[in-house]
């Protein structure tokens, strides 16, 4: 039954569908009607008894009967595996719950992701001779090569990605003509220790640029950080930046 303005619609239930809700009191169908308004977010078990103001062993009976009926079922949430939630029996938890497929059995799978970004890796240094690949090209790669117990979409791909990526793994080399994002392998830029301190500074003790044998070049300034290269030395080496810092300080205390 459903209600559009001032008038109401009943709709055919399935046989199957009506066997299970036959006999229910009012109770257990204001239950059942508090658990279907929470969706795949599920509604823990303490928020119908305060919105439906059962007592907790009246609660714990209806429970009971609406799953023998295969109406409701409980679930468990990574954020909370202590409490219980409860969801109708034919939904799949929303992935705020159950982790995505990043969690097994709530608890988050290293060996399974691990795994994954050893594929993607491999995917962006062979595919196209390493010259780059794109998000799309990856997802391809991983369905057709079956490597995921799931599936997973774009977005879980580029997931993956990104992890690489802030762990200096793989970066982004540009566009492809169809304004795609090509990644390729990290880079290993020179050590900063294959220079001495004071071989970045100027004369008035500014940092200059400074170009790598391997083509990097690190810029001195913070308005040139925008370009694709370029990142402020303080930025790039924090811990170099401090310390060149304070040897030049201490440089000048004793002239």
């Amino acid at each position: 039954m459903s209600k559009v303005g001032n008038e109401l619609y009943y709709n055919f239930v399935d046989q199957e569908l009506a066997s299970r809700f036959a006999g229910l009191d009012v109770s257990a169908r204001m239950v059942y009607q508090l658990i279907e308004k929470s969706g795949n977010k599920g509604i823990w078990t303490k928020e119908i008894r305060i919105q439906s103001n059962i007592q907790q062993q009246a609660l714990n009976k209806i429970f009971k009967k609406l799953e023998d009926r295969r109406l409701i079922k409980p679930i468990k949430a990574i954020t909370a595996k202590a409490k219980k939630l409860y969801m109708l029996y034919d939904l799949q938890p929303a992935k705020e719950l159950t982790g995505g497929p990043w969690y097994s059995d709530l608890e988050f799978d290293h060996e399974f992701v691990s795994e994954l970004r050893t594929f993607v890796l491999l995917c962006v240094k062979k595919m196209n001779g390493g010259k780059g690949v794109t998000l799309k090209e990856i997802g391809n790669k991983m369905k057709e090569a079956n490597v995921s117990r799931v599936q997973l979409n774009f977005s879980e791909v580029q997931q993956l990605i990104q992890t690489l990526a802030f762990d200096y793994m793989i970066e982004h080399n540009g566009m492809n003509i169809n304004g795609d994002a090509l990644f390729v392998a990290a880079r290993n830029s020179s050590s900063c220790c294959d220079f001495k301190w004071w071989e970045v500074l100027d004369d008035d003790f500014h940092f200059r640029d400074m170009r790598f044998e391997d083509g990097w070049m690190m810029s001195s300034g913070v308005n040139k950080a925008h370009i694709s290269g370029y990142l402020p030395w303080s930025l790039q080496y924090p811990k170099f930046f401090l310390l060149a810092s304070a040897t030049v300080t201490s440089g000048v205390d004793k002239v």
